[in-house]
């Protein structure tokens, strides 16, 4: 016979309960995205070429260019400062356009892209995962770069507030930049095995034409022309305004100015087109499938 405390546990167990079940709820965009940021963190450092060209290529090229070239270029600037400020534009480049411009066509090919798109996941939420992973490794190697530069070649770090807002907008502007030109241009490699061939001598050319590598009023007149069509010529005049002193705007811009309204109008202009671009072409799918 059951006791009147057994009876009151098979009550329980049997009674249908009349208390709704609580609704699953769907994690956010941004949620998802911050996930899908953590995923991307992971593979990326998993990636020891990705990691190597990010990070390690920079800072030997910098040690390099920096100690070989270590003369004074104007008053008060050495090569290897001059050479600083460029290397960190130049990272704006490297962890936003080339980085995605080469993995996503890797990507599209080994299916991880058309895997994604049949999920459930918003389509926002890989490209705020691609994003986080830019703006983590450029601030990781802003660090290491800035470590280098005040360490090895006395870059002194700026002390005026308005030179790190500069900073500040400049980077974020630029980051904005090259992610939307890495989307619209990691359609044109037809697979990822070929992306690195395609992609890595156009961010060489431009180093090489927009003062990274050399200064920029010693090169060529059509040189200087050449390298003001494209966003890498400013971002390097944007960082320069920052690291380096007024009287070296001259060497430059030719004027007494950093003229970084011009800097603002030229990357929203390429932000822009990079938008336009990348929501008209970019492909889940490679060709044929």
């Amino acid at each position: 016979m059951l006791t009147s405390r057994e009876w009151a546990v098979m009550t329980d167990l049997t009674t249908p309960t009349t208390e709704p079940h609580p609704t699953l709820r769907m994690p956010t965009t941004l949620a998802l995205g911050w996930r899908r940021t953590r995923i991307e963190l992971r593979q990326f450092f998993r990636d020891k070429e990705s990691a190597f060209f990010t990070f390690a290529l920079p800072m030997f090229l910098m040690i390099i260019f920096g100690s070989v070239f270590n003369t004074e270029i104007a008053p008060g600037v050495t090569f290897s400062q001059y050479f600083v400020a460029g290397m960190i534009a130049s990272g704006v480049v490297y962890t936003g356009f080339q980085n995605l411009a080469i993995t996503i066509p890797q990507e599209r090919d080994d299916g991880t892209l058309k895997r994604l798109q049949g999920t459930p996941m918003p389509k926002a939420s890989y490209f705020i995962g691609k994003i986080g992973l830019v703006v983590v490794a450029y601030v990781a190697q802003v660090i290491l770069l800035g470590i280098i530069g005040v360490v090895f070649f006395k870059l002194e770090l700026p002390t005026e507030a308005s030179k790190w807002l500069t900073f500040a907008w400049v980077s974020i502007l630029g980051l904005l930049c090259c992610t939307l030109l890495g989307l619209a241009f990691s359609s044109v490699p037809k697979s990822g095995r070929g992306a690195p061939a395609i992609v890595s001598p156009v961010v060489l050319v431009l180093q090489f034409t927009s003062g990274v590598f050399f200064v920029y009023s010693q090169l060529p007149t059509w040189m200087q022309h050449l390298a003001s069509l494209f966003p890498l010529k400013w971002l390097v005049q944007g960082m320069q305004s920052v690291f380096l002193p007024e009287s070296f705007a001259s060497q430059t811009t030719g004027t007494d100015s950093w003229q970084l309204g011009q800097v603002a109008l030229v990357l929203s202009v390429w932000t822009i087109g990079g938008l336009v671009v990348a929501l008209l072409t970019f492909r889940w799918q490679s060709r044929g499938r």
